[in-house]
């Protein structure tokens, strides 16, 4: 779904059409799942992927069908890509949005609201789409990332000081307010 800065749907394309050296803004989402535990599920993108093939990244990002509402791209991402069953979902970065370029032109450029989701279980890896995966506890990983020590996908590197910035416990964190999400995504 292509929109607006100001969130608002204004087409549909091919996600081979959209990401390219002239990416047009569209709508995503980003997700980080956490056990029970309060660890974060961490990926490394598969090498086949269009954009940064190889490089590790939160838990699961995507991108919405045509008239399907942000959470239930989740939840289809979710089990496609880690064949992963959310117990709980929720909004926690209603608006983020980011632009950024590989080496070789490539653009992403995304209206992404972040969700966090609980999970019970083992992540099974969709080999297509994710290379590795690993559990790591929040503050380490969080704290690597602020640090530089760690380099992950750079809307990650975004997302993750908005998330520290809720709280020290994730799942703690209170939820946003899905009235807050453009209104592309509320379709």
């Amino acid at each position: 779904m292509l929109v607006a800065p100001d969130g608002r749907a204004i087409g549909s394309a091919p996600k081979e059409l959209v990401h390219g050296t002239d990416t047009p803004l569209h709508l995503a989402f980003s997700s980080y799942v956490f056990d029970t535990e309060g660890r974060v599920l961490l990926t490394r993108r598969a090498n086949r992927k269009i954009t940064w093939p190889g490089v590790w990244t939160n838990s699961c990002c995507g991108h919405p069908m045509p008239g399907e509402r942000l959470v239930g791209a989740v939840v289809r991402r979710l089990s496609h890509e880690l064949g992963l069953t959310a117990l709980d979902i929720d909004l926690m970065l209603p608006r983020f949005a980011y632009r950024a370029v590989m080496d070789n032109g490539t653009v992403e450029n995304e209206l992404c609201p972040v969700y966090r989701v609980v999970v019970a279980g083992e992540a099974t890896p969709n080999p297509d789409e994710v290379g590795e995966v690993a559990w790591r506890p929040w503050k380490e990983f969080a704290d690597e990332v602020m640090s530089g020590e760690l380099t992950m996908s750079p809307w990650c590197s975004e997302q993750v000081p908005q998330l520290v910035a809720l709280g020290p416990d994730p799942l703690k964190w209170e939820p946003a307010d899905p009235a807050a999400l453009p209104e592309a995504a509320l379709r």
